[in-house]
């Protein structure tokens, strides 16, 4: 039997979200082990792989990675690149030598 190819990230904030509380756990995603094609009858997109499906959510860094490693999956981990938060003020629009 092949083993489980899966992602372990950190979600980043969509565009609908003004905050980042969706961010804060780690997912554990499985790569596609089937081909997706067109259902005949419908024309809808389908494929034969559930796992597509699955997305697993931890607390931690350290207990998706022992997931993967208890259930003998490859994983590729991915960590999240952290923002850089300048500070600003208001005064800052008005100054003579702003760069533009």
């Amino acid at each position: 039997m092949e083993r489980l190819k899966a992602r372990i990230f950190r979600p980043a904030k969509t565009a609908m979200q003004s905050g980042r509380g969706n961010t804060k756990t780690w997912t554990i995603q499985f790569e596609a082990a089937a081909a997706k094609g067109h259902d005949p009858l419908m024309g809808w997109i389908s494929s034969a792989d559930t796992q597509g499906q699955v997305r697993l959510r931890f607390d931690t860094r350290e207990e998706a990675i022992a997931f993967a490693r208890k259930h003998n999956m490859d994983y590729e981990l991915r960590e999240p690149v952290e923002r850089v938060l300048r500070p600003k003020s208001y005064a800052d629009n008005f100054r003579w030598n702003r760069v533009s």
